[in-house]
């Protein structure tokens, strides 16, 4: 048998280390989230005739709709507009978060972050 064979790891030992790094780790994950929850951004379309607000957690907040644009839109043009906002709004509010757990995404070496 290998000297050190039987040993029992130090509960303070190598990996303790680790979790710490990934306790902070997940501390700083549930900031950037609750941070990205408050934060909003807002998408506009056709000239700002439709507007849409959402989060950097990807939830709708508001959608504005001119009135001039309600007086001159067909139904299928409205839906057209409105869906382009919604996903403007999408995409921005990704490439927020995307920013924001940009830092964090580097993980921690080893894990395949």
């Amino acid at each position: 048998m290998a000297k050190g064979y039987n040993r029992v790891p130090s509960p303070a030992g190598g990996s303790g280390g680790m979790m710490g790094q990934i306790k902070k780790m997940q501390e700083q994950l549930a900031a950037v989230q609750a941070q990205l929850a408050e934060e909003t951004t807002t998408a506009s379309v056709g000239g700002g005739a439709v507007k849409v607000i959402m989060t950097g957690d990807q939830h709708c907040k508001g959608i504005e709709i001119s009135a001039d644009l309600l007086k001159d839109a067909d139904p299928e043009m409205l839906q057209d507009i409105i869906l382009s906002a919604v996903n403007l709004a999408l995409d921005q509010s990704r490439q927020m978060a995307e920013e924001r757990m940009g830092p964090l995404a580097g993980g921690i070496p080893g894990l395949g972050f």
